[in-house]
């Protein structure tokens, strides 16, 4: 193996060549307390930048072997190595040198990694260059002086700020620990007093500032009527409000908090940073936001429970589309749900295709039934609850959802009250109630099986394309995934797994044309537990990329769903 000071050797007789010499420099290079590994060199200084990753061995790193123990840890730990890596990159100034380190959020991801291996830093480098022209001197301080020091001084444990990677470690085992005990709780989601939901703006996922001079700063409490108290291995009891099971409702004027309750929610099936007001605010896993998408691609859905006997004589068992409308976009969204499994679906009016939403009773007298295909919402949420799925729905307008809700929460200047009771006096005196229109018993999902040639990443000539655009698109080959609808992806590095993801269901075989989605979700799911996130990617790249993070299973599903090209069969039909 190279030494350092053949790497600088080597930058240096490189200074004013071509740029695409740079490529002698592929390969591992041995430091006093690493290795790089110079993995890819970019083609030009216009190119994606140079791939490289550092490995420690983990003696040299010393960290606790408690940190280690189980996995939740171990991702909190990379987690919180990436973060201090890319904070000595800002503190040091050095825009050549880039590491994805994520949001808000703790998600399992491949920007660093700790095994048997030692421990590893994966990030990426702008090789310094004039025009096409290669600046060696200033390309080996970068590689041998910079990078050497913002190694040392985030790597290893003695650096580190023992106390912070603690609390890291603690905040996501506690909010772990709280979502575990939902469902013995009979509860879908907990908001912990003290808690801070609002953003910081439309733009930003950082906290609004406790004390700022805003309502919406209010740290969170619970009413009483909801209040309930979990267990933590690190905060002893928390309290807060506890939302059960069944058919829960979030009402209140405009601007005082529904919506930014219900996001909050919606992002409770992550775990987050310390200090981010949201870090004992959890939802089940598999919560599904569900929002209405016009446009969008529907391949083969059973969208019968909401919608039949269309005028144009189309078959909603087996519905399919490239320009969904919202309530058609509705129905299929939370089929697909369904398909891959939820038991929590969270809507807000404001988001959502009114005339799927509800029928009231004036339009009920205007428009026979007979007239109207839309079976709405409002008619299938106590079945659906009867199934096991719950929901929460943010309501502003249709005072009807009373009828059919467990409970309902009013938010009053950001905080919350159960007004359950006064809802269903209210309902008790309405004289002219709604007719229920569900015409046939809400039916499960039909599996859908997926065909492989469907899935296909090649641009011509035997190319593989998959590019990520922030959260809002994947292009996949020829094909262009809109995802900007999907509202529980929340880091472009989930977007990017992703298509990796949909890749890698067909390399390996998972979508062999027999398998339903569902099934092959499982297999992918259970491969990525087993081997960690870069099992996903070993089929293209020689080395592990450092800029993915991972998603669920609801969200490739539903890239999976949108992409255009994607053909099924219903299972066990042909």
């Amino acid at each position: 193996m190279s030494s350092s000071a053949d790497l600088r050797n080597r930058l240096l007789a490189l200074d004013r060549r071509g740029y695409h010499d740079y490529r002698d420099i592929q390969g591992a290079f041995q430091f006093d307390r690493f290795t790089l590994f110079v993995d890819h060199v970019q083609s030009d200084p216009f190119a994606p930048p140079s791939r490289l990753r550092v490995r420690m061995p983990l003696a040299e790193a010393g960290y606790p072997q408690a940190m280690l123990a189980t996995r939740s840890w171990r991702v909190a730990l990379v987690d919180y190595l990436a973060r201090r890596f890319a904070a000595g990159i800002r503190e040091a100034e050095v825009r050549a040198l880039s590491i994805d380190a994520g949001r808000q959020t703790v998600l399992e991801r491949t920007a660093a990694a700790v095994s048997a291996d030692g421990a590893e830093l994966r990030f990426t480098a702008r090789l310094p260059a004039a025009g096409r022209t290669i600046l060696g001197r200033e390309a080996a301080r970068l590689l041998t002086e910079t990078v050497p020091q913002l190694v040392v001084g985030s790597l290893p444990f003695a650096a580190l700020d023992a106390e912070a990677v603690w609390q890291h470690l603690y905040t996501v085992e506690d909010a772990q620990a709280l979502r575990g005990q939902l469902e013995e709780h009979d509860l879908v989601a907990f908001v912990a007093d003290g808690a801070v939901l609002p953003r910081l703006s439309g733009a930003s996922d950082l906290p609004l500032p406790v004390g700022a001079p805003l309502v919406g700063a209010l740290p969170f409490r619970s009413p009483p009527e909801l209040s309930v108290q979990l267990s933590t291995p690190h905060s002893g009891e928390v309290a807060g409000m506890g939302i059960p099971r069944g058919t829960t409702l979030i009402v209140g004027g405009g601007y005082h908090g529904k919506t930014t309750l219900l996001q909050a929610l919606q992002d409770g099936v992550y775990d987050h940073v310390p200090g981010d007001g949201r870090e004992r605010v959890v939802t089940l896993p598999d919560a599904v936001k569900v929002r209405s998408e016009d446009g969008r691609h529907v391949e083969k859905v059973d969208i019968s429970p909401f919608l039949t006997n269309l005028p144009t004589g189309t078959d909603t068992t087996r519905f399919s589309t490239d320009n969904a409308s919202g309530s058609t976009s509705m129905a299929a969204a939370i089929m697909e749900a369904l398909e891959v499994g939820t038991r929590l679906l969270l809507l807000d009016e404001d988001t959502s295709a009114t005339n799927f939403m509800v029928r009231d009773e004036l339009m009920q007298q205007l428009v026979p039934k007979e007239l109207e295909p839309i079976t709405p919402f409002i008619d299938r949420v106590s079945e659906l609850e009867e199934r096991g799925i719950s929901t929460i729905h943010v309501i502003g307008g249709d005072g009807e959802y009373f009828t059919v809700a467990d409970r309902v929460i009013l938010m009053e200047a950001y905080r919350p009250r159960d007004v359950t009771a006064d809802a269903h006096r209210i309902i008790r005196a309405w004289r002219n109630p709604r007719r229920p229109e569900a015409p046939d018993p809400f039916r499960p999902p039909t599996p859908r099986v997926p065909l492989p040639h469907s899935l296909s990443a090649e641009t011509g000539q035997g190319r593989t394309k998959i590019r990520a655009r922030d959260v809002d698109e994947i292009r996949f080959g020829r094909e262009e995934i809109e995802l900007g609808m999907v509202e529980q992806i929340v880091d472009p590095s989930q977007t990017r797994a992703i298509g990796q993801a949909l890749l890698h269901l067909v390399a390996n075989r998972y979508l062999d044309g027999q398998r339903t989605l569902s099934e092959a979700l499982d297999l992918l799911m259970r491969e990525v537990d087993e081997q960690g996130l870069e099992a996903i990617t070993r089929h293209c790249f020689a080395a592990p990329p450092g800029d993915l993070a991972l998603p669920r299973r609801h969200e490739i599903a539903a890239a999976l769903n949108r992409l255009r090209s994607l053909q099924v069969r219903q299972y066990p039909e042909g």
